[in-house]
């Protein structure tokens, strides 16, 4: 039995507070058009009036925007002024990393960033090979069919990730997983071993290997070497073993 003192049973409640608002602000961080009250309760596991107050004194702050009875509540814009100023780049920190892994694997690695439903690329280490797999920066993938995407499933619960999908998954290619049973076991799988696997499920002739991870603020990236699947087949098992290597190694750069 460990002992607690009075200061800090008393300050377990402002932390608790602290860390709903953190989660809603991360709730409403891909939404554009907003959501409403009872759909952030929804998300975040909390009762409405819990909601609408903590939504209200981040108004307040100007770091939300409140439901009104013709719109949603969205982020602020003193979140705006915050995003425009900061000066950390995490592109810019991980690229020598990326750098590393596309010289252990002799492949194009990409990075991305999770948004809503869709992952967004935002960096590329292109390979040297005649026969390469290139998605331009910007482009964006569904998260059910690439293996970033489905990778940055893996981070999720079973219940948010019905929640993104709403069950419409629909097939890209002949591979495509349109099954939601399936692609929840394949999720479980992916969450044991640290990567994802795509098997030509959002392009015929790529295949490739992605893992998923949150940067120091919450969002979600992930990291993908896709490939031709005529060489994919014989280098699966060595760049799955460099990916995870790279898992680490930047995991801990990251929370050091």
């Amino acid at each position: 039995m460990s002992v607690v003192s009075k200061s800090e049973n008393s300050t377990r409640p402002g932390i608790q507070v602290i860390a709903r608002a953190a989660a809603i602000l991360r709730i409403l961080e891909s939404e554009n058009a907003g959501l409403s009250l009872a759909q952030i309760a929804k998300r975040a596991n909390l009762p409405r009036s819990t909601v609408q107050r903590i939504v209200n004194a981040l108004a307040d702050e100007q770091l939300l925007i409140a439901a009104t009875r013709t719109a949603r509540v969205m982020l602020g814009p003193a979140i705006v002024r915050m995003a425009a100023n900061t000066r950390f780049d995490f592109a810019t920190y991980v690229r020598p990393h990326l750098e590393s892994l596309a010289e252990a694997t002799g492949e194009t690695v990409d990075l991305s960033l999770q948004r809503g439903d869709k992952m967004v690329f935002i960096d590329q280490i292109k390979s040297n090979h005649r026969l390469n797999a290139v998605s331009a920066v910007g482009e964006s993938f569904p998260v059910f069919s690439s293996a970033n995407g489905k990778a940055a499933l893996a981070l999720l619960s079973d219940d948010e990730i019905s929640i993104l999908l709403k069950d419409q998954l629909y097939a890209e290619t002949p591979n495509t997983i349109t099954s939601v049973r399936k692609l929840m076991q394949e999720i479980e799988s992916i969450r044991e071993v640290n990567y994802a696997v795509d098997n030509e499920e959002h392009t015929e002739g790529i295949s490739a290997i992605g893992t998923a991870f949150h940067d120091l603020s919450g969002r979600t990236f992930a990291v993908s070497v896709p490939v031709p699947t005529t060489r994919f087949v014989r280098s699966q098992g060595s760049i799955a073993e460099a990916l995870l290597a790279f898992r680490e190694k930047l995991l801990q750069a990251i929370h050091q």
